[in-house]
């Protein structure tokens, strides 16, 4: 490296290098755009080198990079390792501690029931007062008489429907009622909770949840209409909370109940008045009441085994739960019970149809095409919401088609672009279409909703057509065979009785229109180039395989050419003509390609205007041609004209239409060539 390089190298490589200030001392010093130039390939120069030098030094440490790599993933399998035994000697460490605790706990009870056998109220009281002080909001719970703790401790609140943590909270257990109280973040003396909530041992009801890891060691309560979902420490401790939650259930019910025995004396009052008429219908009311036997294992443990499902994916097994719950209570009385049984089961339907909801929403994974919202669009519709399956269905069908459209790479060329569109489109509206009539077979009423969804689908594809097609300025011939291979695709759909075709085409024929206009006003304009430079002298093609190659060209357009070739290479009609047929003959054939009934008149007209160029042209050299052997000349391309390309013309536009091109009859009768001497005028 030069001096000038080496000192380039240094200042750039200083630590207190500014790029700012070094371009504008660069820009005051140098002398002109020469200097900057110099100085930057210097630069250049250097960076080159510089990259040269890593490259060789990657090169060179080639073989320490692979083992060092191996170094790393060596210790990081160790580490892995490591951690796997520091987590199972940690859990052998808890569960010897919490064996140790529990073993103390044991014996310390053991010890005060010894010591104490019968534990006085006073006592029990004193105890939930000094435990209460430490709750704000809680001072008035000690109001009610003979209100003692029976049990306390910290647990975890869940979210009902997600299953997230929501917040610590402590519980007092009470032989009267449940007071839960949250944890205060900020602690003022020996207050430590907030009250959240105080219920009445009978207002609610304790289920045990099935432990699903990571969800375990939960249990819910349930008051009607709402439920709550606390996680205790380990198994034991919920173990020990279910338990003691059910004896003082029982505790407290049991107490009522010979409470209201000793203040009801027997009367002989109450065997009278069972001749009332209205006793005994209230009997019968008990005895229907009765008949609904809800004390069956399955149905007791119905909302929880929802749960489960719900929270397994198991929608078929929820489904047919609750299935089986309404062929039991068909026909069966409204009683209290049955309600309040209906009412936590509804609330496990909202649940599994938001789950299910959810599972046809655009923002879950589009893979899988139509068949993977089958399990989900069933169990719906099994749910009695089919309209709302139906809506969603066809939601994330749209969501797969925009974005499978979307994600399709736009190639260089137009016509590949497009095959690739049209198999993506109608492969994935077939599919949907086939996917919709198995799902939604028993579901008529839907079935115009996937014909509205067909049609914004295929809106959809056609502004995604159009502005590759047609926004890019493509050419007619290149136009017209994307629209062919998209009519080609539609009619693949009338396999399943789906007939997209005149919606495509109304789609369309705005495009289409302003594309064979614009196609026609280049086709004039070329024309009249053509007519003003024209001399009209015989066409040599100078090659027979030129000649051979033209002769090919007409003979697939349908024209006699054998006529008009004269000896060797020479034709007997002018250039300006011979290039108007063949640009007229392959506006016709792309025309007729993108035909549709909508643009008859349309495709119909621009043909009569560019053969009325040609024409015109025509009649104009006869009247003011003088040379009789030119005006010979001329008619006979004129006679080429109106004999053999309009006659063409009107067979083939007849053949693909089915319809006969009058206008152009009428502009072929207007123009009958009158043959006259050669020294007079001779006119169309």
């Amino acid at each position: 490296m030069s001096e000038t390089g080496n000192r380039l190298r240094k200042l750039l490589e200083s630590p207190n290098f500014d790029p700012q200030s070094y371009v504008k001392q660069l820009s005051q010093q140098s002398d002109g755009d020469r200097d900057l130039q110099e100085h930057r390939q210097k630069i250049q120069n250097l960076a080159d080198e510089t990259a040269q030098n890593l490259k060789k030094n990657v090169y060179k440490n080639y073989r320490q990079f692979i083992e060092t790599a191996k170094e790393i993933s060596y210790l990081e399998s160790e580490m892995y390792q490591l951690s796997h035994i520091l987590t199972e000697q940690k859990s052998i460490m808890e569960s010897i501690t919490q064996s140790l605790l529990s073993t103390d706990k044991d014996e310390t009870s053991k010890e005060m029931q010894a010591a104490f056998p019968k534990e006085t109220e006073e006592l029990k009281q004193r105890t939930l007062t000094s435990l209460l002080e430490k709750v704000e909001g809680a001072k008035n719970i000690m109001d009610t008489p003979g209100r003692h703790l029976v049990y306390n401790g910290d647990l975890v609140e869940f979210d009902v429907d997600n299953m997230s943590p929501i917040q610590k909270v402590h519980a007092f257990l009470m032989n009267d009622c449940l007071l839960i109280a949250t944890w205060l973040p900020n602690r003022r003396g020996t207050v430590k909770y907030k009250y959240n909530a105080l219920y009445d041992l009978e207002s609610f009801a304790v289920v045990n949840v099935k432990d699903n890891p990571p969800m375990k060691d939960m249990f819910k309560i349930l008051m009607f209409p709402d439920s709550r979902i606390f996680q205790a420490e380990n198994s034991k401790v919920k173990k020990e909370w279910l338990e003691i939650l059910d004896e003082t259930k029982k505790n407290k019910a049991s107490k009522e109940k010979h409470k209201k025995e000793e203040e009801v004396p027997t009367s002989p009052v109450r065997a009278e008045a069972s001749t009332n008429p209205f006793d005994m219908e209230d009997e019968e009311t008990v005895e229907s009441e009765d008949g609904v036997d809800l004390s069956l294992e399955w149905i007791q443990e119905l909302p929880e085994d929802l749960d489960v499902c719900i929270a397994q994916r198991d929608f078929e097994g929820a489904v047919d739960l609750l299935d089986k719950l309404n062929e039991y209570l068909k026909d069966q009385p409204a009683t209290p019970k049955v309600k309040e049984l209906r009412a936590k089961v509804d609330e496990r339907v909202r649940q599994l149809t938001e789950v299910l909801v959810f599972e046809l929403s655009p923002d879950r994974s589009l893979r899988g095409g139509p068949k993977a919202t089958r399990r989900a669009v069933s169990q719906l519709i099994r749910l009695g919401q089919s309209t709302k399956a139906c809506e969603l269905f066809l939601k994330n069908r749209a969501a797969a088609v925009q974005t499978a459209i979307r994600q399709l790479r736009i190639e260089g060329a137009t016509l590949l672009y497009i095959h690739k569109l049209c198999n993506i489109f109608f492969t994935s509206l077939l599919e949907t279409a086939k996917e919709f009539e198995m799902d939604f077979a028993g579901n008529t009423g839907c079935y115009s909703a996937f014909v509205v969804w067909s049609r914004s689908a295929m809106t959809m594809f056609v502004d995604t057509f159009s502005k590759q097609v047609f926004d890019s300025k493509e050419s007619l011939s290149t136009a017209a065979e994307c629209v062919k291979v998209a009519k080609e695709h539609c009619q693949q759909l009338t396999e399943i009785g789906l007939d997209l075709t005149f919606t495509l085409q109304s789609l369309l024929v705005k495009d289409v229109k302003a594309a064979l206009q614009s196609y026609k006003d280049i086709i004039i304009e070329a024309t009249k180039h053509r007519n003003s430079e024209e001399m009209w002298r015989r066409m040599n093609l100078m090659t027979p395989e030129a000649l051979a190659k033209l002769k090919e060209e007409m003979r697939s357009c349908g024209i006699n050419f054998q006529l008009y070739t004269g000896d060797d290479c020479w034709v007997n009609l002018s250039y300006t003509v011979v290039a108007f047929t063949k640009q007229m003959m392959s506006f016709l054939e792309e025309g007729l390609k993108l035909y549709f009934p909508e643009l008859h008149m349309v495709l119909l007209e621009s043909l009569r205007e560019i053969i009325l160029v040609a024409v015109q042209h025509v009649d104009y050299s006869l009247r003011c041609e003088q040379d009789s052997e030119k005006k010979s000349f001329i008619l006979q391309n004129a006679s080429f004209l109106h004999d053999t390309v309009l006659p063409v013309v009107e067979r083939r536009f007849e053949e693909a239409v089915g319809k006969p091109a009058k206008q152009l009859q009428d502009l072929r009768k207007s123009t009958r060539p009158v043959r006259i001497n050669p020294d007079s005028t001779t006119s169309l």
